[in-house]
């Protein structure tokens, strides 16, 4: 079955998320490894990837997700561009560090210089990182997008350019977001439409490839390009889409990711319909 769970704080400590997530009875998580807003950061001390993958083994949590920092950007220029790099290669260093396997990741954005320009900048950047962490394992998802701004890859198609770019390799997968699907104008609600999603996932990337859900459900309307969250089954997508998702047997061991609003005790009441959804 699919893996329930929610992106998690690690305020406090690495283990502190594990902890959190095991309190919320989740079977995966999502953690940033680092301040996400920050570009640098202390290694990670061997104690501390001690007790995070201490508190891991001993929990239920099946798999942990890592989020790459929202600073990253391949797609940017110059010192950017420069420093996405080196941050993206740590991460993946970080991530190994803690046997996290999949580590989530934006495309980039161009900042008004050309979807080709930044496209180009997207693929020579994960070359380049792919090349500086060759020696690894944890592989890079790359994020559907809203479509918002300036932004690479709000569409399926143009991530499948991506990876045909790069001749892509085992490392480099997909997190298939529910919001961004829709406000990109993916018609997610009905069964024909996630059917529609998914053939074309399996054509351009293969189901093998879909590291990761985030299931988020939208304040905006299909198509509007503008990545604003809402709490399950209270958006414009609403509950249908998600129950076919979480039950869905393609899913099976795949983390599914609540990205929903915190506030109201959010996380316990999004993840409790998801259990119901899919049957617990």
């Amino acid at each position: 079955m699919s893996l329930i769970g929610a992106h998690l704080s690690v305020s406090g400590g690495l283990h502190r998320a594990i902890e959190r997530g095991e309190a919320l009875g989740c079977e995966a998580i999502q953690i940033f490894t680092k301040n996400q807003l920050q570009w640098r950061a202390s290694p990670i001390p061997h104690a501390a990837s001690e007790r995070f993958l201490k508190a891991w083994s001993e929990s239920s949590i099946r798999k942990v997700v890592a989020h790459g920092s929202y600073l990253i950007n391949l797609a940017g220029s110059n010192e950017i561009r420069k420093k996405s790099i080196e941050a993206l290669s740590d991460e993946l260093l970080r991530c190994d560090q803690l046997g996290i396997e999949d580590l989530v990741l934006h495309p980039g954005s161009h900042r008004g210089q050309g979807w080709e320009v930044g496209f180009s900048r997207v693929v020579s950047g994960l070359e380049a990182v792919l090349e500086k962490t060759e020696s690894l394992r944890v592989r890079i998802l790359l994020e559907t997008m809203a479509g918002q701004g300036d932004g690479i890859g709000s569409s399926l198609e143009e991530l499948a350019a991506l990876f045909d770019a790069l001749e892509v390799t085992g490392r480099i997968g997909i997190c298939l977001d529910t919001c961004h699907l829709f406000v990109a104008g993916y018609e997610i609600r009905s069964p024909e439409g996630y059917e529609r999603i998914v053939r074309r996932v399996d054509k351009y990337f293969g189901l093998e490839r879909v590291g990761c859900w985030h299931l988020n459900d939208s304040k905006e309307e299909k198509g509007v390009r503008r990545d604003r969250h809402q709490h399950i089954g209270a958006g414009k997508i609403g509950n249908d889409a998600f129950g076919r998702i979480v039950s869905d047997p393609r899913w099976e061991d795949t983390p599914c990711i609540i990205e929903t609003p915190k506030e109201d005790q959010g996380d316990v009441r999004n993840l409790s319909i998801l259990r119901k959804l899919r049957g617990f």
